[in-house]
């Protein structure tokens, strides 16, 4: 700048020096100081933390229903502290739907439609670090999945890696996530693409231990599935019990106080210990069904992990009885609802025998 006189010299430079600290205050400013309820938690990589997951969370009804996992919607579930949303998704015709095995015996509705409801949430609470993880049953391409995040406006939230593949250190922190305003990471188990970096290939960043057991004495921290470095890699444990209904495997609610304890034979809390044992480190995602089922106790032990206080400003939901309503209404199967498919005991059973004949066919395998 040249100046004719050293006293507009001087003003000049002090509006500039001015201009330069109100400008690093405002983005202090915006700094997350609480990130997913903890403090402690913002300077933590997300690859670090651990978070609890709803196993099917779209396959939400009453309990009594053999296809369902959650008797709670997406949104109470978030409310409650799952920060791990897993979905299955199938093609019908180009439109992906939330379906438990097939489609024509329970459908949730539209992914779209769902991941809308995420978004809401995510716009109410915006210090909070959620992730997804589809199952991509039939394979679809990831621009499809691209689009419906796209529809619902989440894909402007969405965290892209440089890189596809990030060891567990190798994440940015939850502060770093919520300050950028990218706190959503969705993992796809198959079909992601590089062109569309925001939905993350899981099996190369996460490897999984065992599912559908329906033997609690089985639940141990071997490696199940993987298509990377397991002792860099994060790592999700598939913590729900099956029952047999029909010879297949399906949810386990009579079980769940127990199998999601924090404490005890067959808990969640043990699965953890099991794994600082056998892997020398905690998992990053707990994958539960009926989350609420033991009061708390799953997000007790990701606390616990986490070395935080479990200390909810409003007690979590309960469970839902067979003749109480879910938080989420029931949608038929051509519709776009966030429930399962209503349907009472005697008819889940019968749909079972028709699912048994399906798979004895190489047809489906209920997850």
């Amino acid at each position: 700048m040249h100046c004719h006189a050293r006293f507009y010299c001087s003003l000049a430079l002090v509006a500039s020096s001015l201009f330069s600290l109100a400008a690093q205050a405002s983005s202090l400013s915006t700094r997350a100081t609480v990130c997913n309820g903890h403090a402690e938690l913002c300077e933590r990589s997300y690859g670090s933390v651990s978070f609890v997951g709803a196993h099917d969370s779209y396959a939400v009804g009453a309990t009594s229903n053999v296809f369902v996992n959650q008797d709670h919607d997406v949104t109470q579930q978030l409310n409650d502290g799952v920060r791990m949303l897993q979905l299955q998704v199938h093609n019908q015709g180009g439109a992906l739907r939330l379906c438990h095995s097939i489609c024509a015996i329970a459908d949730s509705g539209l992914l779209q439609d769902y991941l809308s409801k995420v978004k809401s949430w995510m716009d109410s609470n915006p210090n909070e670090v959620v992730s997804i993880l589809i199952v991509n049953i039939d394979n679809s391409p990831a621009p499809s999945f691209d689009l419906a995040y796209k529809a619902a406006d989440l894909d402007g939230i969405s965290f892209a890696p440089e890189t596809p593949t990030l060891p567990a250190s190798g994440w940015p922190t939850l502060g770093s996530m919520i300050d950028s305003g990218k706190r959503l990471v969705s993992f796809l188990d198959n079909g992601a693409d590089p062109s569309i970096p925001h939905l993350i290939d899981e099996f190369t960043n996460i490897w999984e231990t065992a599912f559908n057991l329906v033997n609690p004495d089985l639940f141990d921290c071997t490696v199940n599935r993987t298509k990377g470095d397991t002792s860099t890699q994060m790592f999700l444990i598939n913590h729900f019990l099956n029952k047999l209904v029909a010879g297949l495997p399906a949810p386990d609610p009579d079980n769940a106080n127990v199998t999601n304890a924090a404490t005890g034979a067959g808990s969640l809390g043990a699965h953890v210990d099991t794994c600082r044992t056998v892997q020398g480190r905690p998992p990053t995602f707990l994958l539960v069904d009926f989350y609420e089922f033991g009061g708390g106790s799953v997000f007790q032990v990701a606390a616990d992990i986490n070395g935080v206080t479990y200390a909810p400003t409003t007690p979590i939901a309960q469970p839902v009885t067979a003749n109480s309503s879910t938080s989420s209404s029931p949608s038929s199967g051509s519709g776009s609802g966030n429930g399962a498919t209503a349907m009472s005991a005697s008819n889940s059973m019968a749909m079972a025998f028709s699912v048994l004949s399906a798979v004895t066919m190489g047809v489906v395998s209920v997850l």
